[in-house]
């Protein structure tokens, strides 16, 4: 809303460190820019991803149950928190006036794309101030270019800022946070987010994707902070049942995070045409109920979901809306 916008602009939201009760209001996030960056025809990165999940959130009536915010646009030193300077300076000239500028095979700038790498960063810096504030105990970012397979010097995989990366650097370093938990359900490995966090001990990354599979790595985890699940082509619900119970929850339950942050990609469903696993909507809704569990344990129900994957427009509309009604609890 206009009125929660303009409370938002200017200052950033007081932190508590201290937060009593379960906070379950939800926050959504967004920006026009998301539908200009356009990586060519027939690209499965494509604009209509944020159209057909806005659209999906609407026609089922959970619009009307978040607060709407516009992504700013994250500054040179917030997203420099996940990114050397000289590689957020390599992007920016790399930007083409006209045109598309290949950075590798699959991910390519047009002239509108650094800005929308940039406010979808930014909606990571306004998710965080908003949770961490006690305003919104939720967010949800509707966010592309997605940023799991940004490195902290590498844009690859379709990314170009890792966002959910600058989002976490913006917890820790103005809030105080101290410890959170970053899930990355994506059907692809998060080996941008693992480059950045690797033996940060104030992060548990916790990732299921399948393998092989782009970006053929996280079989051997990176840092003792990484707990990462390799998944065999065709696994279904309940291979990642037992992932989760088996061997996420018992890192969740001993690491306490204060804070929980989701890249959300929903390529693991069994109509994505990059992947193979075989998820339905009932295993997203599954999933999301049970970190929202967690989250009300540790973290006084704080959660952070950013956009990844997903590029069945029809199953990746239909996860979203579970994975927002479980948001909502």
């Amino acid at each position: 809303t206009a009125a929660s916008q303009a409370a938002y602009e200017g200052s950033i939201p007081f932190t508590r460190s201290i937060m009593s009760t379960v906070n379950t209001r939800l926050a959504y996030i967004s920006h026009p820019s998301f539908r200009l960056h356009d990586m060519g025809e027939g690209h499965p990165e494509c604009p209509q991803r944020v159209e057909v999940i806005a659209d999906r959130l609407i026609a089922s009536g959970l619009a009307d149950c978040m607060t709407s915010f516009m992504a700013p646009l994250a500054s040179a030193e917030q997203i420099a928190r996940a990114h050397s300077h000289a590689y957020l300076e390599r992007l920016r000239q790399a930007s083409p006036t006209s045109g598309w500028h290949s950075i590798d095979p699959d991910t390519t700038m047009n002239p509108d794309t650094f800005s929308a790498a940039q406010h979808a960063a930014g909606a990571a810096v306004l998710a965080a101030d908003l949770v961490c504030g006690g305003d919104y105990g939720r967010v949800f970012c509707n966010v592309r270019p997605p940023g799991h397979h940004a490195e902290r010097n590498r844009a690859m995989g379709f990314c170009f800022f890792n966002n959910v990366a600058v989002g976490m650097h913006q917890a820790m370093a103005v809030h105080g946070i101290a410890r959170i938990a970053l899930i990355d359900f994506d059907v692809h490995h998060g080996n941008g987010s693992e480059d950045i966090f690797a033996g940060d001990e104030r992060v548990l990354m916790l990732s299921t994707f399948q393998s092989p599979l782009y970006p053929y790595s996280g079989e051997q985890p990176s840092g003792r902070n990484m707990c990462n699940v390799a998944l065999p082509p065709y696994s279904d619900g309940s291979q990642l049942r037992a992932a989760v119970t088996g061997q996420w929850l018992p890192r969740l339950n001993e690491f306490a995070p204060q804070l929980i942050w989701i890249s959300a990609g929903f390529d693991a469903h069994r109509d994505d045409p990059l992947g193979q696993l075989r998820w339905t909507e009932s295993d997203y809704r599954w999933l999301t109920d049970t970190l929202v569990a967690v989250a009300n344990r540790s973290a006084a129900g704080r959660i952070v979901s950013m956009l990844e994957g997903g590029y069945d427009l029809p199953g990746l509309a239909a996860s979203v809306e579970q994975h927002i009604r479980g948001l909502l609890l």
